[in-house]
């Protein structure tokens, strides 16, 4: 077998089914790492038990469980994988438990603590204090020190902003009346934010992690090489394929360009791509996952409650958006191709992509029930749920099907089906019962054994891809509690509606650049929390929609992960592309710059996001959201051209300015500029045509 095809077999034969004696790179080998791996299992089994409604809490309770949880988990397991010495390690046990000692005092304290409101007793503050502190501690570990940081300059906003003059100044606040806002209630630490991460997040995020189990990845992967393998730079084009298809059941950014990048990176580089390029297209292919649906990243559902609106409609502002999105990417892939005349791998070294349908296709199943309870008008909590059964209903009944005949194994999964489907008649129960006789039934064979251990291993795995999401979560409640107990946002609100009053264009610019230089020290989730906070009203007030502004927000939120000096993703590429994240992260931005159109052209049309459309009739709708659709991909085009500097032939300086042009003038809304850019562009393909017909075609 020669090394190429080795490569495509490596890819193709992604880990689906594997289980670990928690001895995995996930969780250190020693006893140490299996006490973190069942407390891991025991954080998932209480998310889901009371995401199901078999125990239910109230809401405050259940989020201070959630963040003891993350606490408990976070602390030392970090310290452990980061091989920190004894000291820091019995310093993070201790800090771990203090925190889920914090979660106690709470659920035993609830009533006591709801009755004496701003009269907080000693113990109280001392509870609240140290919350606080291990939360800073938590986020500094797992994230670095860029969010703790700008979180704690809010905080001490709170404490000393009264000492300020001018606009920043606010009428001071007491010590208790702090620390009570911050711990205790919804406004801090427990906000929305947690809200969202111990309810939709997690459980989306445990689906993902069972969906990945039971073999979705090698579905993708595969699909992905059979359709697009073959194609210019057909290793980059499967990265942005199965990158986009993993978008749909993960929206995580991050956890993509690790899941999918230690395969489609060197994959990459061996058919030629730098290495700096194949980690740019990895985490710039990867985050686009976050707004793709169904299963969008967690800023979704926390925009959802924020502004007080159905999941649904999230989604369906996001479809077009991530469609243009990957198809910037591909674009993007192509041109660079073209430039380096980087080839496709050989149609008889790749899978079939019917053949991978073929064997793959039930696990679409849960996806498509997601989808269906989604658009159904159910909530992400219910819909997330159920999604999570039939996974599990899936990856137990798989090895007994394995033992039954052609007709039996048909019977099966139509009985197997109609117990499911009996859920919306009985109840839950029901689902406990069925998924109880399946585990029982499993653990009497060998083969069902090792699944149950899979499923075993798909809890702890997903309890530990949770922790970034949901510590980021509990901090930036730090900011957003001190937004709304002092009320700064309004200042630098009130400079983007100044600057507005005379250009949109440039409110909209400086809204991106904070987004940009915000995200080069902290995630997406925060990032969009803070300048959505800040930015959102005062967007609102110069006419853009609500919805829109904050999907601009979130847009370029994500595009922080790429940009340097600090891009997530890229550094997360680094180690499997063997190049420095600062070089990835160049590529990575010159990739995705394309894509920039998109957020841009909602605003001043927001039929791309489907909005602005009640009240009108079918044929208006299709007609005005293709035309905004066509002219955004346009645009798109014509800015990769520039970008790249290639189209069929090399692009010289005054053709990238005639594409430039031709972007800008179909991005803004005003008379006459769809005109002047379509004429242009007519023009200049014109130009081209004329200029390279007589030349020979071998030539360059």
């Amino acid at each position: 077998m020669n090394t190429n095809q080795k490569i495509i077999d490596d890819l193709a034969e992604l880990p689906s089914a594997e289980y670990h004696d928690p001895s995995t790179a996930s969780f250190p080998t020693n006893l140490e790492g299996k006490l973190l791996f069942y407390i891991a299992i025991a954080f998932s089994v209480f998310q889901v038990v009371t995401a199901a409604h078999l125990l239910d809490l109230p809401s405050q309770v259940l989020r201070a469980v959630h963040v003891g949880f993350l606490g408990l988990l976070a602390l030392p397991l970090v310290c452990a994988l980061k091989k920190k010495n004894l000291f820091f390690k019995i310093i993070s046990w201790i800090g771990g438990i203090l925190c889920f000692t914090v979660a106690l005092y709470q659920t035993f304290q609830y009533e006591a603590l709801l009755l004496r409101t701003s009269d907080l007793l000693l113990v109280d503050v001392v509870f609240g204090v140290t919350a606080v502190i291990l939360v800073f501690i938590a986020a500094w570990l797992v994230m670095g020190y860029a969010l703790s940081l700008i979180a704690g300059i809010f905080l001490l906003y709170c404490f000393f902003g009264n000492y300020l003059t001018g606009m920043l100044q606010h009428r001071g606040y007491d010590f208790k009346q702090i620390v009570e806002h911050m711990s205790y209630g919804t406004e801090g630490i427990y906000g929305i934010p947690t809200y969202v991460s111990c309810t939709f997040v997690f459980l989306f995020i445990l689906f993902g992690s069972f969906l990945e189990r039971a073999g979705m990845i090698k579905l993708f992967n595969d699909v992905a090489l059979g359709l697009f393998g073959h194609t210019r730079g057909g290793p980059a084009q499967v990265c942005v394929a199965s990158s986009a298809l993993m978008g749909t059941i993960s929206g995580s950014g991050i956890a993509n360009v690790v899941t999918s990048g230690q395969f489609t990176i060197p994959l990459m580089k061996k058919y030629g791509y730098s290495p700096a390029f194949a980690g740019g297209v990895e985490a710039t292919s990867s985050m686009g996952g976050q707004i793709m649906p169904p299963v969008m990243g967690a800023v979704a559902f926390i925009m959802a409650e924020t502004l007080g609106v159905k999941y649904v409609e999230i989604v369906k502002a996001a479809i077009i958006p991530a469609i243009l999105y990957y198809i910037s990417c591909w674009w993007m892939v192509y041109l660079e191709a073209g430039k380096k005349k980087l080839l496709g791998i050989p149609k008889d070294q790749l899978p079939s992509a019917s053949n991978a349908i073929k064997r793959g296709w039930y696990l679409t199943i849960p996806l498509i029930i997601l989808v269906y309870l989604l658009f159904s008008g159910y909530t992400p909590l219910y819909a997330g749920t159920i999604g999570l059964a039939f996974v599990i209903f899936l990856i137990l009944g798989a090895p007994i099907a394995g033992k039954l005949s052609n007709y039996k194994k048909v019977l099966f999964w139509i009985i197997l089906g109609l117990v499911s489907a009996s859920f919306f008649e009985i109840g839950i129960k029901v689902i406990v019962a069925s998924i109880s006789t399946l585990v029982l039934i499993n653990f009497i064979f060998r083969g069902g054994r090792e699944t149950l251990l899979s499923c075993r291993d798909a809890l702890a795995e997903g309890a530990k891809a949770s922790l970034p999401v949901g510590v980021a979560c509990a901090v930036i409640g730090i900011v957003i509690g001190t937004l709304t107990l002092t009320g700064a946002a309004n200042t630098f609100g009130q400079f983007i509606i100044k600057i507005g009053e005379n250009s949109l264009l440039l409110s909209l610019i400086l809204t991106m650049i904070v987004c940009l230089i915000l995200g080069m020290g902290i995630p997406t989730i925060p990032n969009y929390i803070i300048t959505s906070a800040i930015a959102g009203p005062a967007l609102l007030k110069l006419g853009v929609p609500l919805i829109i502004s904050h999907m601009f927000v979130f847009y370029f939120g994500i595009m922080a992960d790429l940009t340097p000096p600090v891009a997530l993703a890229c550094f997360a590429a680094a180690p499997f592309a063997k190049e420095s994240g600062f070089k990835i992260s160049l590529e990575a931005v010159k990739l995705a710059v394309a894509g920039f159109v998109v957020p841009f052209m909602a605003v001043y049309s927001p039929e791309l996001m489907l909005q602005g459309l009640a009240n009108k009739d079918i044929f208006t709708i299709i007609v005005s959201v293709g035309y905004i659709s066509i002219k955004a991909l346009i645009a798109m085009l014509f800015l990769g051209i520039a970008a790249v500097g290639y189209m069929n032939k090399p692009v010289n300086i005054f053709e990238r300015v005639i594409c430039i042009c031709v972007s800008v003038l179909l991005i803004t809304a005003i008379p006459i500029t769809d005109e002047l850019g379509f004429g242009l562009m007519i023009i200049f393909i014109i130009y081209r045509w004329f200029k390279f017909r007589k030349i020979n075609p071998n030539t360059q």
